[in-house]
Order: structure tokens, then sequence, then C-alpha cells
């Protein structure tokens, strides 16, 4: 019988704990939605990082941003919070398509940062600027 209010109690205080964080708004999911939350996420990747262009994932889960300077860093989702990659020269974008829309693929060259996959608009021109980021370039 002690066992079973035991439990009881544990399964109150759980539940409790549950309520509490759900009414504080605590935990969820973070989205990339908006120019301010990827501008954000990038400052938070790389200190100073300030994106004069972005493109975000349809469904808000990762994103790509250029800065002044040229440099272009891909964000995704880890967790409930986002990192980053600064792209170099081993770096790939590859185009997918998928039921009508197209996507792209890029690769930051770091096996443990993993492909990050985006459902993008302009996919394709981004595809062609991550593929030339530190190669020599055509006089």
């Amino acid at each position: 019988m002690d066992l079973l209010l035991q439990t009881a109690g544990s399964l109150v205080a759980i539940l409790a704990l549950v309520g509490l964080a759900w009414w504080m708004k605590l935990g969820g999911t973070p989205r990339l939605d908006s120019e301010e939350a990827v501008r954000r996420a990038a400052g938070e990747v790389v200190d100073g990082f300030a994106p004069v262009a972005e493109s975000r994932d349809v469904a808000g889960r990762a994103a790509l941003a250029r800065d002044a300077a040229g440099r272009i860093m891909v964000i995704k989702r880890h967790g409930n919070r986002f990192a980053g990659r600064i792209l170099g020269p081993d770096a790939a974008a590859r185009l997918w398509r998928d039921q009508g829309s197209t996507g792209l693929e890029v690769d930051c060259g770091e096996a443990r940062f993993g492909k990050v996959f985006l459902d993008l608009p302009d996919a394709q021109a981004w595809a062609v600027a991550i593929n030339r980021v530190d190669r020599p370039q055509d006089a």
C-alpha cells in the first residue's frame, strides 16, 4: 500500500511540474520564422556575425545567412537551440526536388555537424554561392 501511495504521489508531482512548465511556456521547439530570428541565431553561433542576406527553411528548422564579408553560415536546430557553421572550401551544396518543391542539401564538410536539408524558394542561388565559397574565381 505504501508503494502505491508513493508511486501515485510521484506521478502527481511529475504532472504538476509538466503543467507548470507548460504554463510558463518553457521548452518547446524554436523556429527560424523571421529575419530577426535568423539574425539572433547567427549572432549566437558566431559573435558579431551580422547577416545582410538570409533565407529560411519553409518549416523554420534551418536557415542560411550571408554577412557583408561574403561569409555564408548554415544554421540548424539542435535540440531546443540552434547550431551553425561558417562554410569553407570543404562545403558543398546539392539541389533536390520533392513533390514540386526544390530544396537544398548543405554539407559543411564536418561529419559531426552533418548535412542540413532546407526547403528554400531560392535554393539554386544559394547552391551556386555555397559551391563557390573560397574557390578561385575566373578572371
